[in-house]
């Protein structure tokens, strides 16, 4: 028996990158459900590389309306939902990340909006629709704990969902509804593309390998893995907590 048989998953922002790794190691772990992300291409690309057990719902995760759309034509498809993993986040387009002094209000408003708004009404607008005993992961990041320049709006809001997974879980006791974050490092996905000139990502992706401790940067599939058993009955007696799955860059330093 495949640890997710039968189970029905909703990945937000699952039609790339770190997404679509969680949502092709929930496949192969036996489980089916629903993909999002905002563009319909993408979308409808990896869900047919996905296979017939997923099906893509195009989503803004910032529009609370979508969000029940989404639940509800999960539900509507597949007749329940088990496992819930609020991915979709990061960068928001044509906002670069910056430095206090660079960063708008409109700006803080929009990394917020995607990055902490988003995963508490996620969460919220599941409810209805999630199974008594579900297991819902919260997509960190590394950045709650390092600061890096340029990333504190980002850093602070994906702190905060770190603390979402422990006073939602306490929320969510009655309903055994467990709740923790999965907190990526450096993983290699298109994302570097959106950060920094094309001519320069290599270079940078050479700074993160160095300063974490595995000596190389993350998959998604890593991320995948361990999304796997959080989602699954192995990782039952953990709510509320936190996986670093970083490579040791946050706990590990390197002395050079």
């Amino acid at each position: 028996m495949k640890k997710l048989q039968d189970k029905v998953a909703v990945v937000t922002g699952g039609n790339s990158g770190i997404g679509y790794g969680i949502a092709e190691a929930f496949r192969d772990a036996g489980a089916a459900g629903s993909i999002t992300g905002r563009n319909q291409l993408t979308l409808d690309s990896a869900r047919q590389a996905l296979g017939e057990n997923f099906i893509g719902i195009k989503t803004d995760v910032t529009r609370i309306s979508e969000l029940e759309r989404l639940f509800r034509q999960t539900t509507e498809r597949f007749g329940k939902i088990d496992i819930l993993v609020v991915n979709a986040g990061g960068v928001v387009d044509g906002v670069p990340m910056a430095a206090i002094d660079d960063m708008t209000e409109a700006g803080f408003d929009q990394y917020m909006d995607l990055n902490l708004k988003s995963v508490y009404f996620s969460v919220q607008q599941a409810l209805p629709y999630l199974n008594d005993g579900a297991s819902v992961i919260l997509i960190g990041s590394s950045a709650a704990h390092r600061a890096v320049p340029g990333m504190a709006i980002y850093g602070a809001a994906k702190a905060a969902v770190v603390f979402l997974a422990k006073a939602l879980s306490l929320d969510l006791l009655a309903r055994k509804i467990r709740v923790n974050t999965l907190s990526p490092g450096s993983i290699d996905t298109p994302v570097f593309d959106k950060l920094v000139p094309a001519e320069h990502v290599a270079d940078v992706k050479k700074v993160w390998i160095n300063i974490t401790p595995a000596g190389r940067q993350g998959l998604p599939s890593d991320i995948g893995n361990a999304a796997v058993f959080l989602a699954s009955d192995d990782s039952a007696f953990i709510l509320g907590t936190e996986i670093l799955a970083d490579g040791g860059m946050t706990n590990i330093s390197l002395m050079r």
